[in-house]
């Protein structure tokens, strides 16, 4: 039997209700037998499709492009919310954080779809139309050829399979290829001939199975390209922001790639919107740089957004390595790129193995918790990811087994915030850095290291009960959560800083006779119950103080004394030296104030409007401020002041300046 008669056979078979289908219907009468009227169908469709191939007037173009597009296009409606949420995922992935997807951009993103689907699928149309080698075909053949792209999806190129495309499938057509289509369409001749087949898909010759025969006539093109060697010599092509995209996105067709920028018109057009983009092409067997091996897509000219091989999962191929290492030099940004490009990666295994309960490795924990150094990714804040695998953890676990995997002296910054219980924390002995604990609200089962080096913050405290301050300590101990001090115990001579600003009442607080850091008591309102150290050896902050009566100073202050808050003077007793800055930015007036003989830093008297009764320094090692007084008169400043260092207004410091010997405690060479 002819193949002319025996086709109809199985195209019935597979479309089963072709038959009574609107488009078979349009034109025939019911009384018409089945097998008749599905010819009389083909053969309205060939006289149609010569029509517009033998006169390629454009608006019956149009017309028979708009009628495939209503039978094979997705429908708005059947675009999933999946593919939205998955541009969200890839975004995330790239670190740009949780991006909500505006109905602006829903509705563009839509219109892409259609149209790649349009301009993919309207390529097999214009091959089945004008192309000379498809003139042999038969409308049949076509037809079987269109039904079968329904059900291909995107290729897989390590499977060998395209996935299955169904009403909901986003993806654009396959690019045409004509050996695959060729071969598949004589393997089915063949078969109607005489029932021979190759035993690994005679099963789909029989049944019809176009996406099966598909695959393997595709599998059987792409093995007999992979055995010529190709050389990997080639050359680079810059496709420039702006330029034409069809280049690109044709240079790419027929390679399988697997890079989004050939599947469809809109992928390459945008890329190419957004700035310049490279591919090294090798030489194919003419001798010509056709075969694309790395893409290299940029955000403007001088910014990489992405690199792309061949590869499996688009990894650059080893062999290719050496090619793009010597051209990102070109790139300022490469280092940063390839950062970026490698934390992201790494951040999503991460996050795939912390939500399938995978245990991660030590270099694993590391990384997640920023210990050697931040996390880079494409977004301009910090990706959210991190916070959120961090909180699903258990970060206290998770350090112990870090601590107890390296060994280092300097830690760095580590911020342990979120964790809430230090049952299973077991930190190092030695310490030297920045740790921050601020989430846990009881000090039960932590236990500081003895040599603690930087600041342990432990502000989340509101009681220093089971708190255990090692003699060694010697870093900065924030307590700024504690509200009362009667539970906390600190070593007689403590070699660290303590900061206490949480305090209004110091009543019960037994400080150290000898403390060799700072000190901060900033919410402090007045020094009833305070009892200050002898020796302070570094900052004393009071800045909250409003009286110095009840007030104790030591008698050594190492570096600054801050009363910054302080109204008045009266029962104000100041060490004779202070080695840092002293603030004193609210007094208005001088009465009572008996300043130091030597500050080595900078004096603060902002809020004094006049130099009555004032007493400066004998010396002053930084600056004066003294911005708001209305005139010069009482000041004596002390012998050889640099008056560069002198913060007046404009008129005082002419006064001044015409007048040295009137406001200096001796004659002097002024300093300009």
């Amino acid at each position: 039997m002819e193949i002319k008669y025996t086709w109809i056979d199985i195209i019935s078979k597979i479309y089963k209700d072709l038959h009574n289908s609107p488009q078979v219907m349009h034109k025939a009468s019911i009384a018409t037998k089945r097998r008749e009227r599905i010819l009389q169908y083909f053969d309205r469709l060939e006289r149609i499709h010569e029509k517009v191939a033998r006169y390629g007037r454009n608006s019956d173009l149009q017309l028979l492009k708009k009628f495939y597009h209503d039978i094979y296009v997705i429908k708005p409606e059947n675009i999933p919310n999946s593919y939205f949420e998955n541009q969200r995922k890839i975004m995330k992935e790239r670190g740009f954080g949780n991006i909500d997807i505006t109905p602006e951009q829903k509705q563009r993103l839509i219109a892409q779809i259609i149209a790649d689907q349009e301009a993919s699928l309207d390529k097999w149309l214009e091959y089945f139309l004008f192309d000379e080698e498809s003139k042999s075909y038969e409308i049949w053949e076509k037809y079987w050829v269109f039904q079968g792209l329904q059900s291909l999806g995107k290729y897989d190129k390590e499977t060998g399979k395209f996935t299955k495309r169904d009403k909901t499938t986003v993806y654009p057509f396959p690019p045409v290829e004509k050996e695959a289509i060729f071969t598949t369409l004589k393997l089915m001749e063949e078969y109607l001939k005489n029932k021979t087949g190759d035993a690994e898909i005679k099963s789909a010759l029989g049944s019809g199975n176009f996406k099966i025969l598909y695959e393997y006539s595709l599998q059987l093109m792409m093995n007999k390209n992979n055995k010529v060697t190709y050389s990997n010599n080639g050359k680079w092509i810059k496709y420039e922001q702006g330029s034409d995209y069809p280049l690109l996105r044709d240079s790419l067709q027929g390679y399988y790639t697997g890079w989004c920028t050939a599947a469809g018109e809109n992928f390459a057009k945008d890329q190419l919107a957004a700035g310049d983009f490279y591919i090294y092409y090798s030489l194919d067997e003419n001798n010509e740089a056709k075969i694309p091996r790395i893409a290299i897509r940029m955000t403007g000219s001088y910014t990489i957004a992405e690199i792309r091989g061949i590869a499996q999962n688009q990894n650059v191929e080893e062999e290719m390595l050496p090619i793009l290492h010597e051209k990102l030099k070109e790139f300022p940004d490469r280092d940063k790129y390839l950062k970026k490009e490698h934390d992201m990666a790494l951040l999503t295994k991460i996050d795939k193995k912390n939500q399938n309960n995978i245990e991660l490795s030590i270099d694993e924990l590391m990384f997640l918790y920023e210990i050697d150094y931040k996390i880079a990714g494409f977004g301009q804040i910090s990706d959210p990811r991190i916070d959120e695998i961090k909180s699903q953890r258990n970060t206290a676990a998770d350090f112990t087994i870090i601590f107890k995997n390296i060994n280092r002296n300097n830690w760095g910054d580590l911020d342990l915030s979120n964790i809430t219980s230090a049952k299973e924390l077991i930190i190092p002995a030695s310490f030297h850095g920045s740790l921050n604990l601020r989430g846990l609200t009881s000090a039960a089962d932590l236990t500081i290291p003895t040599d603690f080096q930087g600041l342990l913050n432990l502000s989340g405290l509101k009681t220093a009960k089971s708190l255990n301050i090692p003699y060694n300590f010697s870093g900065t101990l924030n307590l700024s959560g504690l509200q009362k001090a009667d539970d906390l115990n600190i070593p007689i001579d403590f070699q660290g800083s303590l900061i206490l600003n949480g305090l209004t009442d110091p009543l019960g607080l037994i400080l150290p006779k000898h403390l060799a850091g700072n000190l901060e008591l900033n919410k402090l309102t007045d020094a009833t119950h305070l009892f200050l150290p002898d020796y302070i050896g570094g900052n004393l902050c009071l800045q909250n103080l409003i009286s110095a009566t009840n007030l104790n100073l030591p008698k050594y202050i190492g570096k600054s004394l801050d009363l910054s808050n302080l109204e008045d003077a009266q029962a104000l007793v100041l060490p004779s030296i202070i080695n840092g800055s002293l603030y004193l930015t609210s007094l208005s007036i001088s009465n009572n104030l008996n300043l130091p003989k030597y500050i080595a830093g900078d004096l603060y008297l902002s809020n004094l409007y006049n130099a009555h009764n004032l007493v400066l320094p004998e010396f002053i090692g930084g600056y004066l401020d003294l911005s708001n007084l209305t005139s010069a008169e009482g000041l004596l400043l002390p012998i050889d002041f640099d008056l560069s260092k002198l913060l007046v207004p404009y008129n005082v410091e002419e006064e001044i300046l015409n007048n040295p010997d009137k406001y200096f405690r001796k004659e002097q060479h002024i300093h300009r």
